[in-house]
């Protein structure tokens, strides 16, 4: 049976004899007992349309064939070195490596096509989980309690008969209170209670509270408290 065959469609005489192998459906290891030297030989009878580079790895691959099957008419001397490989046995090795990786290439082939139908998100989309603290030996109730007993404290003074004073007005913002609490416990760590310093009013200790709070949900700072009622202590996140 003849075949009608561009070489252009081949990557190589490998491939080649391999596309032969298959049409005739025998074994790689029964090419030398079968026609496809003969077949081979047909088909790069016109190299015009190949470069030279590429005609002449076609050539070569036809000479080892021939020799191949010239050494199959002739008595087989012994062999000087039983771990060299005959040109049969390199050539049969060649064609079963390039047979797997040409399956393999196929396969992934068929997994980027099924890789282009999948729909992804770029990891910043996904959303991260919410931040943790620490609140060691203490609940949000204790903290509140603690909270109240400043204000508790602030409405007795204020209650008190006090002589008249020249009193400046401070204001208090979220960010200052945030870098003032940073501030005290890159030193060392600080009882919830001195955080205010001389007569704080409530506006300062809100401020102060809602600013811990904050340091809290973004993990810069740590709260601890031994015992319920006592002081809440203060210090950096490690």
């Amino acid at each position: 049976m003849s075949y009608v065959v561009s070489l252009k469609q081949f990557d190589g005489p490998l491939d080649l004899l391999l596309t032969l192998i298959s049409r005739a459906k025998i074994s790689i290891t029964d090419i030398f007992l079968s026609e496809i030297t003969e077949q081979y030989l047909s088909s790069i009878e016109d190299l015009s349309e190949l470069d030279m580079d590429s005609a002449s790895e076609f050539l070569q691959m036809a000479a080892t064939l021939l020799e191949i099957k010239s050494r199959a008419l002739l008595p087989i001397p012994p062999r000087d070195d039983e771990g060299e490989e005959s040109p049969e046995e390199a050539l049969i090795r060649q064609l079963q490596e390039y047979k797997a990786f040409k399956e393999l290439s196929q396969e992934m082939q068929v997994l980027e096509k099924e890789a282009k139908l999948l729909l992804t998100k770029l990891p910043e989309e996904y959303p991260l989980p919410p931040p943790t603290f620490e609140l060691s030996g203490m609940t949000l109730e204790g903290l509140t309690k603690a909270f109240a007993r400043v204000l508790m404290r602030i409405e007795a003074r204020e209650g008190e008969v006090h002589e008249p004073r020249e009193v400046r007005r401070d204001s208090y913002t979220m960010h200052n209170c945030m870098s003032r609490i940073q501030t005290r416990v890159r030193k060392s760590d600080v009882m919830f209670s001195e955080l205010f310093e001389g007569a704080p009013g409530k506006d300062e200790v809100i401020s102060v509270f809602l600013a811990l709070l904050e340091l809290l949900k973004l993990g810069r700072v740590k709260i601890t408290q031994k015992h319920v009622y006592d002081d809440i202590r203060v210090r950096k996140s490690a």
